[in-house]
């Protein structure tokens, strides 16, 4: 269903029926249902909520309800689609015509007519071929490739704010699924750029600062800033050496995973004049002399490391005086809540708690999910260290594999689909910047890590490739399906990411070959 006014018809709709609102498990989705839910509790809309996390579950819920479900199906008169018949008139049809009309005119004439009617004919089933053919190269681009539009959080909150009921939570919401967007790649930085512009306006409107006092806002208010922060994961939450240590850009920079590359982050931290017992402590506790300057001071040593893009644009959230988050703080925790590996849970409790670390009357949970995060991203630069080192990244000519292995460190944190995906972009980044092949650096990655040893499964991703002029289009979800066909590996194409799927081991080979074949 395509939907041009989404108040009327989509929320106007809803508004007088009891909703089942099926989410996937992304951060993104999250903060789109955490709009929807305040929208849906100011208008006393009734809801049942139902997270999916791939085809196979949301396939299940829906048949759980499918007696309530009431489909809104628009009809194609109004959607002013031209029926078939409209571009093409049957042959036959043309044939009964001609013959009619032919009938008690001369020989002469009747020739004459028929010569151009088929003349016309012709024509008209060369446009009808070009015309299909056309239809066809549409539909393949379209299917080839996968990649995101806007953050449905966004959409949500411009809903809101077409109803007058947009909130500084609602706002922050927004924030993070854009974030999250940008975090794991999947918009351009110029869509990124675009939409932050967007959502600064907003900022600015409800954050506004104005001296009378009525307008004062109470000390532990919610407040939204926009920043031009350091691209250093959870550093206000850890110390800088952590964080410079486990942050993709920077690791891949100075290459961290060598001797080399330890010797210029030390170089790196003298050129800022930091001694290394304040680095390595907590931000909190850093000197405040120090931190006043960091972000410049960072700025003006990375410029000379020849790494351009230490700082970036976002948004940071005050609880108070005490509480301070970046947008991509509370993206990394929710995430690392929503695919902890920890077994005193179901997927179910695991989604809920990330969902409720969104909230602020959760904010215990929100730091629980940051000290998770530092666990995943500490594992994510080790297992990187040790692909590079061991050079378990090999070329297959049209792609990049690489394989972990069962016993490898921390794997079990990789079987999920989020932090596989993030694992395998941040491999690839650190992969360009370490080869020497130029071949090498234009070309995606495929990665397989171990889902279940009992069902003898691996989860596979596809990345592409890692470029200034990436538009971020993957084409691996159509290339998985076509190399499982014709194999018949035993697949199962259950994210609702494409480039995800889960593959018997077995049938690794064989599909890998087909895989090798079919994009050379």
């Amino acid at each position: 269903m395509f939907v041009s006014d989404f108040r009327k018809e989509f929320y106007e709709v809803v508004q007088s029926q009891r909703v089942l609102l099926f989410v996937a498990s992304d951060v993104d989705a999250l903060c789109a249902c955490k709009i929807l839910q305040a929208l849906f509790q100011c208008d006393h809309v009734q809801y049942t909520l139902v997270p999916v996390s791939g085809w196979q579950e949301l396939e299940t819920a829906f048949l759980e309800h499918k007696e309530q479900i009431k489909l809104l199906i628009k009809q194609d008169d109004d959607l002013e689609v031209p029926a078939y018949e409209d571009i093409f008139r049957d042959e036959e049809e043309d044939e009964e015509h001609s013959g009619n009309d032919s009938d008690g005119s001369e020989p002469s004439e009747k020739r004459t007519r028929l010569e151009e009617e088929i003349v016309e004919q012709t024509m008209r089933r060369r446009q009808r071929r070009e015309w299909e053919a056309r239809r066809r190269d549409i539909l393949f681009d379209y299917e080839q490739y996968e990649y995101h539009g806007t953050s449905s959080a966004m959409v949500m909150f411009e809903l809101a704010w077409m109803l007058s009921k947009d909130l500084n939570d609602m706002l922050w919401w927004a924030i993070v699924g854009l974030t999250d967007q940008w975090v794991q790649d999947k918009i351009t930085q110029m869509k990124y750029v675009t939409d932050v512009g967007v959502l600064q306006r907003h900022v600015s409107r409800h954050n506004h600062r104005n001296e009378d006092e009525e307008n004062t806002l109470s000390v532990d208010c919610t407040r939204i800033s926009f920043e031009y922060d350091l691209r250093l994961v959870l550093y206000q939450h850890w110390s800088l050496h952590d964080s410079l240590c486990n942050t993709s850009y920077t690791a891949a920079r100075f290459k961290l995973w060598s001797v080399h590359g330890q010797k210029r982050l030390q170089e790196f931290l003298a050129d800022m004049g930091l001694p290394l017992k304040q680095v390595k402590q907590k931000f909190q506790a850093m000197d405040i002399s120090l931190k006043e300057n960091l972000r410049e001071m960072i700025e003006e040593s990375a410029n000379k490391f020849g790494m351009k893009d230490m700082r970036v644009q976002t948004f940071s959230i005050h609880f108070g005086f005490k509480h301070k988050f970046l947008a991509s703080d509370v993206v990394f925790a929710t995430m690392s809540l929503m695919e902890s590996p920890e077994k005193d849970g179901s997927g179910t409790d695991h989604f809920i708690q990330a969902l409720d670390s969104l909230s602020r009357s959760n904010l215990d949970k929100l730091y629980h999910g940051l000290e998770l995060a530092k666990k995943q991203l500490r594992a994510t630069q080790q297992t990187i260290a040790s692909c590079l080192c061991t050079n378990l990244v090999i070329s297959q000519g049209p792609f990049l594999y690489c394989s972990l292995m069962e016993g490898t460190p921390d794997v079990m944190l990789f079987s999920r689909p989020a932090s596989l995906s993030l694992l395998s972009k941040h491999l690839l980044k650190s992969f360009v910047c370490s080869t020497k092949n130029r071949r090498c650096k234009l070309l995606p990655l495929v990665m397989a890590a171990p889902l279940s040893m009992e069902h003898g499964t691996v989860t596979v991703v596809g990345i592409p490739p890692e470029t200034d002029s990436s538009d971020r289009k993957n084409f691996f979800g159509r290339a998985f399906e076509k190399a499982a066909e014709s194999t018949s590996s035993r697949m199962l194409h259950n994210h609702f990411d494409l480039s995800v799927i889960e593959l018997k081991a077995e049938d690794r080979s064989k599909f890998l070959d087909a895989l090798i074949s079919l994009l050379s």
